[in-house]
């Protein structure tokens, strides 16, 4: 399904009277469905999105009534392969499946990982996905993290599921293994950006940085390391990684925020080897709530661990017994 040309498009939509005052690329964004607001602001600014003809600024405020204008050749969302990949799904519907992800699947194409992605195996399941904006994939979790993912099938949905996201309705819990023995939970709230020198991570920032609150809880403690239940507030980019780093407890395993492997005093040697062989973060996407799009209830949905945690966590336990 490769695409040469771009698609044309030319649409008018004339403004609504409930939108007098508003800001022109948030009118556009409710006028013209289906395109992200920063593409709209860019077509804006280059002038092929034009109000009343003539070439406006995002910001610009309408009166009302005038007519929103766009002519533009796109290259289409998606020109990606659809490729058979086994992916766990936990629930479906006609609006929205629900994914438990394995771990080492990359989510979206990118430098590296040009195909092999849970995007490529969603537009084997249904073709239509490639209609919508990344495939309907409305929020992320990093290659190696497992658990629940949420994937639009609708543009009605996509909507939605982006909203809840950004009210932070949408309910996602995890649980990890953290390095270190915490007295109790917490709330982490440290504003996230990109790491000043190692553009490949992230790292909390004293200015200019996205507000990012995690909170935890301790559900169990062993002899150097704590099981912990994490809550997002919001969403960014390695988020539970960062914040749990940046208070000294990096999560067991993590390739970036991890540091060196520390290996506890007295450890057992199944221990100090199930710790030198766990080779991801230990982190894991254990439970979804969300508003269903066409039904308006709320719906929660839970994957259990993998073996992989409950294979440590078996160790953990077993290491803490034997010292007591």
């Amino acid at each position: 399904m490769g695409h040469l040309g771009g698609e044309k498009i030319q649409r008018s939509e004339q403004v609504r009277a409930d939108q007098t005052g508003q800001r022109v690329d948030q009118a556009a964004a409710e006028l013209f469905e289906g395109f992200s607001r920063s593409r709209l602001q860019g077509w804006i600014k280059d002038g092929v999105l034009t109000v009343n003809g003539a070439k406006v600024r995002p910001k610009d405020k309408l009166v009302g009534n005038e007519s929103l204008t766009l002519e533009v050749e796109i290259a289409p969302e998606l020109d990606d392969q659809p490729q058979s990949i086994e992916l766990d799904v936990v629930y479906q519907d006609d609006d929205l499946i629900v994914i438990n992800k394995p771990t080492g699947l990359v989510v979206h194409p990118a430098a590296g990982h040009a195909d092999g992605t849970l995007l490529n195996g969603l537009l084997h399941l249904d073709e239509r996905l490639s209609s919508l904006p990344r495939a309907g994939i409305v929020h992320r979790l990093d290659r190696d993290t497992t658990g629940l993912m949420v994937v639009a099938r609708s543009l009605e949905a996509h909507q939605s599921l982006v909203a809840q996201l950004q009210d932070k309705s949408l309910f996602r819990q995890y649980e990890a293994i953290a390095v270190g023995v915490m007295t109790g939970g917490g709330k982490v709230d440290a504003p996230m950006g990109r790491h000043p020198v190692d553009r490949k991570k992230q790292a909390v920032v004293k200015t200019g940085g996205k507000n990012a609150v995690t909170h935890y809880r301790v559900l169990d403690r062993y002899r150097a390391h704590t099981r912990i239940k994490v809550q997002l507030e919001t969403g960014r980019t390695h988020q539970i990684r960062v914040h749990m780093a940046h208070r000294n407890y990096p999560l067991v395993g993590d390739p970036l925020y991890g540091g060196r492997l520390k290996q506890p005093a007295g450890a057992s040697e199944a221990l100090r080897e199930a710790l030198r062989r766990f080779p991801r973060q230990a982190l894991h996407a254990r439970k979804l709530g969300l508003i269903h799009p066409a039904t308006g209830e709320y719906c929660e949905f839970e994957a259990p661990l993998p073996e992989d945690m409950q294979g440590l966590i078996q160790v953990l336990e077993e290491d803490a017994n034997s010292q007591s």
